[in-house]
């Protein structure tokens, strides 16, 4: 099946008036499958009309919204190859991209976006031009486009061009910013991408009565392929306003599943673990009860009698307004991108609110392995089994090799690159290290680049403590450092929020962040939780020294990667003087 063909398929199994819908001056607007339709074939109209011939690229930078999906259903169908960009993309990448993809045509949401592509187009010979989602002055609407395609229907060379691609044929390029090096732009086909969808098509519990929302990126081939997936299954998407606004647009929707990062997880938790530290008396030890029954939590069926009854009880009590917050219809959360930390997927399991972990990445489409709610096929701190019809083995170094139907076509204009991560025999190697449990669970032990050795020539695995350091209550972000040094140390982000609410209790006024991490009471309390993280470590592993840092790391300063990773060549960069600190009387 070629991903249009999913789009046919929705309107004739599940005709709808709300297969799409976004927000607008507080209100939802819907879109039916028809209009769906329409709006993706006049699209192709208009294209072929601007002279658009198979393979040509075309850029999509927006945010999350119907017209995203009526772009790409319209490139797809006029055999023209779509490139989703992050809207966070920096001017450098963003002109690398633009000139490697040869890009002629690009869809834009706003006004800033709009700019920043005109502001760079003259060092982009190869754009025609620009097209806003949004009205703005002097620039051409995506409507005037869809306009065009009306004008000039040309159903024979519609249904020519659809007939002649396959589903082998390149469907998309999507440029992995990675954590270091230029983007690399990864080409999946038709076949790639809808192999995922179908092997997933059990995933989530839920059918064509249901809705889902939507904030996690689109460009991103993991919300992309899960919106396919709800398209196949005929579920209606509602996209959120902006990630600011989830929490309203929960409540509002009511959807049954969505899928986020643990990041955003974590976000939720601490709103709220805050909300019950402002409670007292009875209410206050039972909300503190009722996290510490969750965090003892066991897969389904292996938790006991008593243990069941209990939480039964909490349910009823504390976790009932947990999902209240979120709609009160979530069945299924779909966790990605990043590591769960199997504490705080137990307490939401708790909550009767299952987070499934996956995993995966843009080259294999992108899932590999994923948690589900069928009995037997989920475990904590693992990924889940593999996919249906997707072969994984454990190389000798450990390194996950993955094969299967899923696996890109290989990087656009990079074949060096490409035979670097696909051997002869057809295996991806992922570049994470992980272990088989169980004889069915992927567990992902940490990134093959990442691990580094000390001076003494012992090797450390820096995600496994930095997701343990993650667990202590005042720690936001932490990074471990060390390589071709003596030991081990940490970069630690504390979390801002809770020493805000600290001096709050304690009526002070907070100091500001430089100030804060100075704290001797704030160091005292992340040192403690050192001290018993190292407990748990190897003594290589232990970590010696940390700094606290004054600000998080952030995508837009580069940091981080959009999917959340952590640049940790850029962190050392701009944090070099602090770790010459750490290190030098270890010389």
């Amino acid at each position: 099946m070629r991903l249009f063909d999913i789009l046919y398929q929705y309107h004739q199994k599940y005709p709808k008036a709300d297969c799409l819908a976004k927000k607008e001056n507080g209100q939802w607007i819907p879109f039916s499958t028809q209009e769906f339709i329409d709006n993706s074939e006049n699209l192709a109209y208009g294209l072929f009309a601007l002279g658009v011939q198979r393979e040509d690229k075309i850029a999509l930078i927006a945010n999350n919204r119907p017209e995203w999906n009526f772009a790409d259903m319209g490139i797809q169908m006029s055999g023209a190859v779509s490139i989703p960009i992050y809207p966070t993309i920096s001017e450098n990448d963003l002109k690398f991209i633009l000139n490697d993809a040869q890009v002629k045509f690009v869809f834009v949401s706003n006004e800033e976006l709009y700019k920043k592509i005109k502001n760079i187009s003259v060092e982009v010979p190869s754009i025609q031009e620009i097209y806003t989602f949004n009205t703005v002055p002097n620039a051409k609407h995506f409507m005037e486009l869809v306009e065009l395609g009306k004008k000039s229907r040309n159903e024979a060379k519609l249904q020519s061009i659809k007939e002649s691609i396959k589903e082998s044929d390149l469907a998309t390029i999507l440029y992995t910013s990675g954590t270091t090096g230029t983007p690399k732009g990864v080409m999946l086909s038709h076949k790639n991408i809808f192999s995922n969808v179908y092997a997933v098509r059990d995933l989530p519990p839920c059918d064509h009565h249901d809705r889902c929302l939507s904030f996690l990126p689109l460009n991103h081939i993991y919300e992309r392929m899960l919106n396919y997936m709800y398209m196949y299954l005929g579920i209606s998407i509602y996209y959120a306003e902006s990630i600011d606004t989830i929490g309203d647009n929960l409540r509002e929707v009511k959807p049954q599943i969505f899928t986020c990062v643990p990041r955003l997880l974590e976000k939720v938790y601490d709103r709220i673990v805050s909300k019950g530290n402002e409670l007292t008396g009875i209410k206050r030890k039972l909300f503190f009860w009722a996290i510490s029954l969750g965090e003892k939590y066991n897969e389904p069926g292996k938790n006991g009698w008593f243990y069941n009854l209990q939480l039964s009880i909490a349910n009823k009590l504390i976790f009932s307004k947990w999902r209240e917050a979120l709609g009160g219809n979530v069945r299924a959360a779909v966790s990605g991108g990043a590591a769960l930390n199997p504490r705080l997927a137990r307490i939401f399991w708790s909550a009767q609110i299952p987070v499934l972990e996956g995993y995966g990445l843009t080259e294999t489409s992108p899932v590999i392995a994923v948690n589900t709610l069928e009995p037997g096929r989920m475990k904590f701190g693992t990924v889940g089994p593999v996919i249906e019809n997707v072969e994984v083995k454990i190389a000798e170094d450990g390194e996950i090799l993955c094969k299967g139907p899923n696996v890109m076509m290989g990087y656009y204009k990079r074949s060096e690159a490409t035979a670097e991560v696909i051997d002869k025999d057809g295996w991806f190697h992922t570049g994470d290290i992980g272990i088989i449990e169980d004889e069915i669970f992927l567990k992902i032990t940490d990134r093959k680049k990442e691990i580094f050795k000390t001076s003494g020539g012992k090797y450390i695995a820096p995600q496994m403590i930095e997701n343990k350091l993650k667990e202590i209550s005042l720690i936001e972000q932490a990074m471990i450092i060390g390589e071709n040094q003596k030991f081990a140390a940490a970069l630690i982000v504390p979390s801002f929020v809770k020493i805000k609410e600290m001096y709050a209790k304690q009526g002070k006024t907070y100091p500001g962040n430089e100030e804060a991490i100075r704290n001797p009471e704030v160091i005292a309390v992340i040192k403690e939780g050192i001290e018993k993280v190292n407990k748990t470590l190897a003594q290589y592993e232990s970590l010696k020294k940390f700094e606290l840092l004054p600000r998080e790391w952030t995508v837009d300063k580069g940091e981080m990667t959009p999917k959340l990773s952590l640049k940790r060549k850029v962190i050392l960069e701009v944090n070099k003087n602090i770790v010459e600190k750490i290190y030098k009387d270890s010389l």
